[in-house]
This record gives structure tokens, sequence and C-alpha cells, in this order.
């Protein structure tokens, strides 16, 4: 039978991501076999950033929009699902100015629904939605929650969860399996898949991406230095400098409570410095590691239980992580190992860093920051230490399949993976009883084979 297809539009808050995904048509809730048979990268900015011009967000996604037309077949358009969500861009812009929000999201739909494919909705994530999804994907794509054997047998392949780990432009989540009492209700998910229960923590920190931890970071060294007409910047490297005006710093909730009385068009030069000590004091600066009203926490107040067993960590934990490793040349096995590959970063000046990577000029100057900020959210803040951190896989696909929320959503929605454990057994293929026939023939066939040479060879050497 001919394949299916379903469409997700990941709508983060720097950019926006096409995937296109194919199975089998007789998929019969089979794990691991929904791929991502395609993907498109929106230009521009995320559509949080239309609000002033909320049909042009619809526009920007016409280019994607018209790959998919040629990426799914022509009889098959109708019948794919097409779906939109919206993440911590959008949320942020939902506090902000829900009005906005709205105009956004209904420009988008009204793009959306304009094409041949079955539009199933635009909506706005919460951060635990976009924190669980992305478990599932990740579990799904490894086979941890069920797999087909080569009988065609469903198999529970007895593995442990994988905790998921994602960092996206304004919001960070991470998510896993525990068996530890989860103080906070706000915190905790069950899932039954496959028959299978799941007691999972979740929390988004909003506000922890890493455009808005730049901004924030900006933020307080502004504050720090009194809004002088020059501010130093301790995590941009020397020979790096640029003019910024105060508006493209506090035109977020994440800073707006920080917004200095002075006038949002008046400019102040940011000169970089390249200290990674003093860059580490500030960067910590962002997070609260005093208050918690639980047993434990990773900062902020949030409860969090001890974190166990194997993580995967995406989006632009993987980019971070390779930068340090493909660009730097630096291992990264250790927390020591991540400590040391941000204070290297954050010494090398401008022209080095341009010389090592021309290509990455655009957010070269930001890897001294975002590096310190990985260090510090995953040791100070969810408590990796030497033992676990090494149980940390930075990866950006399973497979040719990217990890993210979008195929977890999209496997949710067309209710791809049941609650209930499917039948032990399904009924073999035709092919495979050939196959298994034509064994059995074969091998008896030799066995006789063999005998009748060894009673022959046992004869002669008798007489």
């Amino acid at each position: 039978p001919s394949p299916q297809y379903g469409i997700v539009l990941d709508a983060g808050s720097s950019h926006t991501a096409m995937f296109v995904y194919k199975w089998p048509a007789d998929k019969e809730n089979d794990t691991g076999v929904v791929g991502e048979h395609s993907m498109c990268d929106v230009e521009g900015p995320g559509i949080s950033s239309y609000s002033s011009n909320p049909p042009a967000a619809g526009t920007s996604l016409v280019q994607c929009l018209n790959q998919a037309l040629r990426d799914v077949p022509k009889e098959k358009h109708a019948g794919t699902p097409l779906y939109l969500g919206a993440t911590a861009g959008m949320r942020l812009l939902n506090i902000a100015d829900p009005q906005a929000a709205d105009a956004v999201l209904s420009a988008v739909a009204a793009t959306l629904k304009s094409y041949p494919f079955d539009f199933r909705g635009a909506k706005i994530l919460s951060g635990e939605d976009e924190g669980v999804f992305g478990w599932v994907t990740a579990n799904y794509l490894l086979e941890n929650f069920i797999k087909r054997g080569w009988l065609g047998e469903w198999i529970q392949p007895q593995k442990k969860t994988l905790g998921a780990m994602d960092f996206g432009g304004a919001s960070t989540q991470i998510t896993f399996e525990t068996k530890d009492t989860i103080e906070d209700p706000r915190n905790e998910v069950m899932l039954k898949l496959y028959g299978q229960a799941y007691k999972v923590y979740t929390h988004s920190f909003l506000c922890y991406g890493r455009d808005q931890v730049l901004k924030r970071l900006l933020s307080k060294l502004l504050q720090a230095e009194s809004y002088q007409a020059t501010v130093s910047h301790p995590c941009w490297p020397r020979g790096y400098q640029k003019s910024l005006s105060l508006s493209s710093v506090y035109d977020s909730p994440c800073t707006e409570k920080e917004r200095p009385s002075l006038a949002l068009n008046t400019t102040i030069a940011v000169v970089g410095t390249g200290n990674g000590s003093l860059c580490a004091l500030h960067v910590s600066k962002l997070f609260d590691f005093t208050t918690c009203s639980f047993s434990r926490c990773s900062f902020d107040g949030i409860f969090q239980p001890e974190v166990s067993g194997n993580f995967i960590a995406f989006s632009a934990f993987f980019y971070t992580v390779d930068f340090i490793q493909t660009v730097m040349g630096r291992p990264v096995h250790l927390p020591s190992d991540l400590k040391d590959a941000a204070k290297t970063i954050c010494a090398t000046s401008w022209s080095e860093l341009l010389q090592k990577a021309p290509n990455l000029e655009k957010r070269l100057a930001d890897y001294c920051a975002v590096s310190t900020f990985v260090y510090l959210l995953t040791t100070k803040g969810y408590n990796f230490n030497n033992h676990s951190f090494p149980n940390i896989a930075f990866q950006k696909k399973v497979g040719e399949t990217s990890i993210g929320w979008a195929l977890g959503y999209m496997l949710n929605l067309t209710n791809m993976i049941p609650a209930e454990k499917p039948s032990s057994h399904k009924s073999m293929l035709y092919n495979y009883w050939v196959m298994l026939i034509l064994l059995f023939v074969v091998t008896t066939l030799t066995s006789l084979v063999t005998a009748v040479c060894l009673l022959r060879r046992s004869k002669s050497s008798s007489i």
C-alpha cells in the first residue's frame, strides 16, 4: 500500500521549521516506522516577531508549504494532516499582548487553510507539552517503548526510557521518568503507552532559552554599569564590539521588569573583554539557587527529583557542544571539560574565532556566554555530576529523523501510539512463511546429503 504523510510546523521563537513525516499505510501502530521524509527551514525570524504585521507571519511560511506540495504526492494532499505548534516565543507574546498573539495565529491559520492539506489547527503549546512530546519523540525513535521482532511479534524491549533535554530560543525543558515522589503535582505527567505506565517529571523554564538568556545577560551588564555610553561585556570576545539600542534588549517580557527610565531609542556601545571568570559570575546571576520550599530544587524554587538514567540533549544543547568539539577541538565527557572549553572560548579573540569558523559569524560572539550557561544549567541547575554527566548524549537526530517535540505531537494527535498493549503476535506476512519453508527445506536437504556422505565415507574406510 502507498505510504501516508503528516506535516508539522514547529514555530519556535527564533525560527520555524517544517517537518514532513512518512509511514506505511498498513502501519498498525508499529514503532520506529514513522520517519522524517523531508524538512524545510522557514526563512526569517519566528512567527512571534510579526506581532506588528500578522499577515507577514502567514506569508513567511509559503516557501516551505510549497515545498510540502512537491514532497507529498498530489493524490495524498487531501488526506495529509497538517499541524502548527507554536512554542515559547508565542507564549511570551501571549503574555505581553494576547490580542497580537491571536492575530498572528489567525494569519498563520488562514495561510495553512489555503493549502490542499487536512489542516487540523494552529495552537500555542504549553512548556510541559513541549517537554513531554520531546521525550516521547526520542524514546519512540530509539524503540524504547516497543518494537517488532523479525517474525512480526511485538517485543517490549525491557529498556529504560531516556530523559530528554531541549534548549530553544526562549525556553528550556527537562523531562525524565522517575520512581521518586514528585512533590509538585504541576511537574508530574502520567502516560500510558502500549500498555505500560510511565511516571514522568517535566518542567519548562520560560526565559531560559538561548536568545532570552543573552538578552537577560545584556540587561544585567547594562544595569551593573549604569547604562553608560560604553559598557564592557566579559562574555564577548576581545576585539568584538557592537552598538545596541535599549529597545533591542527590553522588547521582551523576560527583561521588561529591568527596563530603565531612559528612552528606548538610546544607543549604547558594548565592548567585548573576553573574561571567562567574570562571564561565569554574571551568567550565574540569571539563576536563583537559594530559594526552595521542597526537599530539593533545580533553581528558581522549582522542585526536581535526582536525575537518573541516560539523557539525550538536543536543539541548542547539541549545537553548543558540537561547536566545542568540532570548531574548538575539545572533548566533552565530564562537567570539567565543558567548564574548561567555555573558558577557552571566552579567552579566544574575535579575529581567532572568525578564522576558526567564518561561516558562523552571526552567532560566534555568543558561544562564550552560551557554553558557560549550558555548563551552569546542567551542573548547578539540573545537578548532573561526574557520575551522571557522561550519561548525556548531545544529539541532533536519531537515524534520519530530527529529535524535538514535533514528531511526538503528531503521534499523539493522530493516535498512533495506543494506550493499550498490542496483541502479542500479529499474523506473519506471506513472505515470512515462504522464507521459513524454504529455509526448512534447504536445512533438511543439507542434513540428508551430509548424512549420506558420512555413511559412504564410513563404509569405504571400513573396507
